[in-house]
């Protein structure tokens, strides 16, 4: 496996153009049959009432697991992942903090209008974690699941949805569900003190969307959710080709409209992808309640062609918006200026009680971005 790794690891973003264009070329003739839904997991997530209790476990998060080969053959890549994500369910499946869920920031494939992507390359790869893992599996969309269209009724946008939903429509909460917006990929869940809310980045300017973000995070039992973790496809901050000194049109209306609402509300954790790297920001700031953090992980090393430093964003504009909550920013980890020195990976979030740390699990490499093999999310114990 670890020849295959370092072989597949030498593609870089240029070196992936090809089979790029190979892919919209097919996609002109894609296959229209329907797409094939993910198997509900073998042990599904109990009710928010059931697991009320649970104070300790683990998740899995990643993201940006498209490949080269995408509606030819299954994803060569994520399936080492995958590999790596069973063996550690297993590993930990006998301990204090096993895994119940896995979270994936967004793009799935190459291009979610195309039926056979879902079916031949991704959908089985998924089904292994639920039925051999027996976890449930949550997906945020990313732009080339659903296109980086802003307007709700662009007919790409349209057809890469209806797609998605196909597929993870066993997955997610029903469209009528308290924890789900209708008709829109925006849904969230609770299991034990822990919260996590999934919304589509690609539309972070929508507003019904943001109202009903909004309302669920004012409608939460503090009490009961310490910890708030929120999913979403495009970065606050990185440093790889999407970020730098560019700001896409989401990054900028996340940072904008939902990054004072998280702030307000103290989400202790957002899970994105994106850029094809591993990056660590954390937000600190004080309110009448109390000194606050917020980490921001970046994980695109699913399986999509891998990324390198390309600078780091100016945060000047960010933090002069920011300046009414005094936010200071620290960045725990930097990509290295190579494609691949962030290796194929994936995280594991490990939750005990009103403490979280998290470890990141590189995939055939000898990498770790923390000294201590691990990262502790909380300042404090609250």
């Amino acid at each position: 496996m670890r020849s295959a790794l370092r072989r597949l690891s030498g593609f870089t973003t240029a070196g992936m153009a090809a089979a790029s264009l190979w892919a919209c070329a097919a996609g002109a003739q894609r296959d229209r049959a329907a797409v094939t839904p993910i198997q509900a997991p073998a042990t599904p997530l109990p009710t928010e009432a059931a697991s009320a209790s649970a104070t300790r476990f683990s998740f899995i998060a990643y993201g940006d697991t498209r490949g080269r080969r995408d509606g030819v053959a299954t994803q060569e890549e994520h399936e080492f992942v995958v590999d790596g994500m069973l063996a550690a369910i297993e590993r930990l499946k006998g301990g204090p903090d096993p895994v119940r869920f896995v979270l994936q920031s967004g793009d799935a494939v190459v291009n979610g209008r195309d039926p056979r992507q879902w079916n031949v390359s991704f959908v089985g790869l998924i089904n292994r974690l639920t039925q051999q893992g027996g976890v449930p599996y949550f997906l945020a969309p990313g732009n080339h699941d659903v296109t980086a269209a802003e307007a709700l009724s662009d007919p790409g946008r349209r057809e890469g949805l209806t797609n998605y939903l196909a597929a993870v429509a066993p997955l997610i909460p029903a469209n009528g569900s308290m924890r789900r917006l209708d008709g829109y990929p925006t849904y969230a869940f609770g299991y034990g003190n822990t919260f996590v809310l999934a919304f589509d980045s690609n539309i972070a300017d929508d507003s019904k969307q943001y109202a009903w973000v909004k309302a669920q995070l004012e409608g939460l039992d503090r009490t009961r959710y310490v910890h708030v973790v929120v999913m979403f496809h495009h970065p606050v901050l990185s440093s790889g080709p999407h970020g730098g000194a560019t700001v896409e049109p989401p990054a900028d209306a996340v940072r904008r409209r939902y990054m004072p609402l998280f702030r307000q509300h103290h989400v202790r954790l957002l899970v994105t992808g994106h850029e094809h790297l591993f990056e660590h920001w954390v937000e600190r700031w004080t309110d009448a309640q109390g000194a606050w953090r917020l980490d921001e992980i970046v994980s695109g090393g699913g399986g999509a062609p891998l990324y390198a430093f390309e600078g780091n964003p100016d945060q000047r504009a960010y933090l002069r918006a920011s300046k009414g909550d005094g936010v200071r920013l620290t960045q725990l980890v930097r990509p290295g200026p190579r494609a691949g020195d962030s290796p194929y990976h994936f995280c594991i979030v490990h939750v005990d009680g009103s403490a979280m740390w998290m470890e990141v699990v590189a995939i055939g490499a000898s990498w770790q971005p923390y000294s201590a093999g691990r990262v502790v999310l909380t300042d404090s114990i609250r």
